[in-house]
């Protein structure tokens, strides 16, 4: 196991048994197991203890794996949109963490208009992909949920968190950025599937796809 998925699990543990342990006892025990996951985290990711302890102590209530949305844009010739992130170098699709009041399908629009500059609207759910913590995944679990989309307009303009934005085959694609090579491959899939252009979206929403895309326990 990763050490990263092993720290949020215990993170997630603590910081739920803090929340609802009983007696002073185990709210101790608890207590100490936070202050490990701190401790170890803040050595994995060369931060502080404090700065770790900060971060977790600003999630409230029970903690659940976070959620994002991605964005699968293709281009006529079948090529997927793919911004190279500033931080890793790597390759990814627009994605980004709901922010609140925001339904999946508003996070993926906004996310592909924030860094890339194109106006898209999503046309069909791909489906939802769970992704634990790890080394080449990031700190925490996290489920993307994943739409296709249809750019509407826009220009295409790098955003600051890319270096570099580039229509892909996904078989050459150098480096990805944790699971997204999975997520392009799906996205292709229902889109191959589902013929090109995409239908337009039932009434009530973006309509599943019929890839074989895994789907979260949410």
């Amino acid at each position: 196991m990763d050490v990263l998925q092993l720290l949020d699990e215990i993170r997630i543990l603590a910081s739920n048994g803090l929340e609802y342990a009983g007696n002073e006892y185990d709210r101790e025990r608890y207590a100490r197991l936070m202050a490990l996951a701190e401790e170890y985290y803040g050595q994995a990711l060369d931060l502080p203890p404090s700065e770790v302890r900060e971060r977790f102590r600003s999630e409230l209530g029970h903690i659940t794996p976070k959620v994002g949305s991605d964005a699968a844009i293709f281009d006529d010739s079948g090529r997927v949109l793919l911004m190279q992130r500033s931080d890793s170098g790597t390759w990814c699709l627009p994605c980004g963490w709901m922010e609140p009041g925001e339904n999946p399908p508003e996070t993926a629009s906004r996310e592909a208009k924030e860094e890339t500059g194109l106006v898209v609207r999503p046309t069909t759910l791909v489906g939802l992909f769970p992704r634990q913590a790890g080394e080449n995944a990031g700190p925490h679990g996290v489920i993307s949920i994943l739409y296709l989309c249809e750019v509407e307009g826009g220009t295409l303009t790098c955003s600051p968190e890319g270096v570099d934005l580039r229509y892909w085959e996904i078989d050459e694609v150098p480096k990805w950025h944790a699971h997204h090579e999975l997520l392009a491959r799906a996205a292709a899939e229902v889109r191959k599937n589902d013929g090109a252009p995409l239908r337009r979206e039932r009434k009530g929403g973006p309509r599943p796809g019929r890839g074989n895309a895994p789907h979260g326990t949410v």
